[in-house]
Formats: structure tokens, sequence, C-alpha cells
């Protein structure tokens, strides 16, 4: 049984009025990916601030060992994420993560986060695991401007482009959120802000995810990396611009703090996340909070 959606926005450091004292965890335990984004730019490092990037990938039996640590060091840690580095449901190991969390922490919040092109598909595991909170990335509603976000996708042992590829990654996540959503659990929707794609689409975007049933909304301004190096980041106007244009169909979400995959911490206030993962014990005296 999933945790009411009222305890996820007392106690989830991303939703309500925690944010500033509750912790989580992620756990880099989702290597691959099946789509292909031309903003993305996956790395194995220790400094980028930039979803995607960790510093070690981890087995599922080894995930709760690193909660263990975790709580040393992070004591209101109250959310458990898996958010990559690849996407989550590419790979069993983040329900298989979910499942052994479950059983040894069953009090913490489970949140992951996917790029929904499985969701459908698989919308009845990720209810039976137990998700509390799902993020769901959606750049586009519309065919032709997602295949300008997304070069390609690998679907049921094919590879898909263009218009085609765009049409089965939106069904897919419209169906899978639908899904979801009906079993209670709280969906997030995140779409990636990219000047000259997207950025007169987020009304028509934030509209069809709550018609879904997704309840909150989450706009990331574009990091200018890998084949959108060379498009400018949104200013914060544009930004606000759109902030305000999704609000008037949903609650938007405002504090995103472009989350690493091995992030661990109060988002926005500390993290230890390479310093536990890499095993250096100087992170407990540097960084405890009591």
């Amino acid at each position: 049984m999933a945790t009411n959606q009222e305890t996820v926005f007392r106690e989830h450091p991303c939703f309500g009025a925690c944010k500033n004292r509750k912790g989580r965890i992620h756990l880099p335990v989702a290597p691959g990916c099946n789509i292909e984004c031309r903003f993305c730019d996956r790395r194995i490092n220790e400094d980028a601030q930039v979803p995607g990037n960790t510093s070690k990938v981890i087995k599922p039996e080894e995930a709760c060992g690193y909660i263990r640590k975790a709580l040393e060091f992070v004591p209101d840690l109250t959310t458990v994420g898996i958010a990559g580095p690849g996407d989550t449901l590419a790979t069993p190991f983040a329900l298989d993560t979910f499942r052994l969390v479950k059983k040894e922490f069953p009090n913490l919040i489970r949140c992951m986060s996917t790029n929904g092109l499985l969701l459908n598909d698989k919308a009845d595991e990720v209810i039976d695991v137990g998700i509390d909170t799902l993020t769901v990335t959606v750049n586009a509603v519309d065919p032709e401007i997602e295949a300008m976000i997304n070069a390609r996708i690998f679907y049921h042992g094919k590879t898909y482009t263009g218009v085609e590829a765009a049409e089965i990654l939106i069904h897919n996540q419209l169906e899978g959120i639908r899904k979801v959503a009906k079993s209670g659990t709280l969906v997030k929707v995140n779409t990636v802000l990219c000047p000259g794609i997207n950025d007169n689409h987020i009304e028509d975007v934030a509209a069809t995810v709550r018609e879904a049933g997704a309840i909150i909304y989450n706009i990331i301004p574009l990091i200018p990396q890998n084949g959108f190096k060379d498009i400018p980041a949104p200013t914060p106007k544009s930004l606000a611009i759109a902030q305000e244009q999704a609000g008037v169909f949903i609650n938007v979400f405002k504090h995103c703090a472009h989350c690493r995959a091995d992030a661990v911490g109060v988002p926005g206030v500390y993290d230890v996340g390479s310093q536990i993962y890499m095993d250096r014990i100087r992170v407990k005296e540097t960084f405890s909070h009591g």
C-alpha cells in the first residue's frame, strides 16, 4: 500500500513546506537508457551538478547498506529515490531495489523518476512495488516538437526515430500516467524548457498531463550540452513566464535543484552523495546535522 499523499507532502523534501529540513538519498542503480534526448549527457563523475551524473553505479543488493550509511549523516532522511543515471524502467534494477528497500525501510517514502517509455507496459508493476511518488519527464505532447528533442527510442527490440518515435513515447507516457495516478500514487511531471523548441508549448503539456492525472509540474531549465550545447539556457524571466502559464492548469513546483543520480542530503542545503558513495568517512565530521 503506497504512502498517502498527505504524508508525502509533509515528509518528502521536494514537496510542501519541509524542503529545507528533510533529506533524501538517490540510489544510482539504473545505468541503461532507452531513449536518446539531445540534451542528455550522462557521465560518471564526482563534481557536475547535473541530472544523470553519478560517482558510481551500485547494485540493488548494495542499496540498503548505503541507506544505512546515509542515515548516520542525514538523520532527517525520509525519502529513497531512484533517478538514474539511466532510465529506471529500462532495466529491472530500480524495481528490484525498491522491493529490497520496502522490506528493510518500510517507512521511507519511495520515489522514482522515469522517461515513461515503458511506463504503460510496467504500470502495474510500479503500483505493486509501492512507489509513493513517480516523476515522468514529458517534454512535449506534440510529436513534431518531441521529435526535435528526442533523437530516437529503443522499444521492444526496435529502434524508432522522428515523429514515429515521438508518437510511441508520448502515448506510453500519458497512458502510463493515467494508470499510475488512478492507484493513488502522486505523479509529478518534469519538462525540460528548451528555448525555441518547446517554450511555446508549455501550456499544452501542463493541461494534458493534468488531465492524465499528474498533480505537480516541474519546469527544468535546459542545461546547454550534448546536442543542445549551442541552445542558450532559458532566462529567469522566460522560466517565470512558463511557470505562470503552466500554473493555470496544474500546481507548479519551483525549487528544483538539478539533483544528481547519487544525491544524498537536503536538496539545495547540503549534499554528501559523492562522499558517501566513495567511502570518505570524513563526511561525518563535516556534514553531520543534529
